[in-house]
């Protein structure tokens, strides 16, 4: 949630000798005015919602859409989140990102990624990249909600991959990218993705996937 006490975490403050801080300006704004934040999800008539987290590892995200049922366009996002200033600022960007304009198809915002949220940000701290992985998921959620409840379970798409981390619903797909993209170990790959900090019992699968990416892909031992 955002409140007073998160606002004066030393993430956010303002860098010495007169640098602009840890965090560009634009995150900054994000999370000091976030965009589209629920207020009283009690009286928000949603037509589909998701979650995806724990308060257990300490992110839990939770996004509520509103659909044009006949352009299948998403006319309203709003969410909650428990977590740091970058968990924050990426999904109060996503629900802009969604909603601007005439507002994303839902294949449209199926599509969106970490990547294209941290883009719009002008960067994160690499240390907190993986604060932004949890609202696309979430989204995706959503999405599978509004089909469900509209009867289209044929639409429903299930998250590629098997789940490894059944918390934070990581798969061995995002272990794959992960080392692709130069992840090299358990921390690395837990920067990346957050995988094991939900369910650590999984953190021994994690390990042998790296380790069989690495060989798979670079020949490493």
């Amino acid at each position: 949630m955002t409140n007073k006490k998160a606002q004066k975490s030393v993430d956010i403050a303002p860098a010495k000798n007169g640098g602009s801080g840890f965090y560009s300006d634009i995150v900054k704004e994000h999370f000091f005015h976030p965009k589209n934040f629920m207020e009283d999800d009690k009286a928000y008539k949603a037509d589909g919602q998701g979650m995806v987290g724990s308060p257990a590892c300490g992110d839990v995200m939770r996004v509520w859409i509103k659909v044009d049922k006949k352009s299948e366009r998403v006319k309203d996002l709003k969410w909650k989140t428990f977590g740091c200033a970058s968990a924050i600022a990426a999904t109060s960007m996503m629900s802009v990102m969604v909603t601007e304009g005439e507002g994303m198809t839902l294949e449209e915002a199926r599509k969106l990624r970490p990547q294209d949220i941290t883009e719009r940000l002008h960067g994160l701290p690499t240390r907190k990249i993986h604060c932004s992985v949890l609202g696309d998921k979430a989204l995706r959620s959503a999405i599978n909600d509004y089909y469900r409840k509209q009867g289209e379970t044929d639409k429903i798409e299930i998250e590629s991959g098997r789940i490894i981390d059944k918390v934070l619903k990581i798969t061995d797909h995002d272990i794959e990218e992960a080392v692709l993209e130069g992840a090299t170990n358990l921390e690395e790959v837990q920067s990346k993705t957050k995988v094991g900090t939900g369910d650590e019992t999984c953190i021994p699968e994690v390990e042998q996937l790296i380790r069989f990416y690495r060989e798979k892909f670079f020949g490493a031992e």
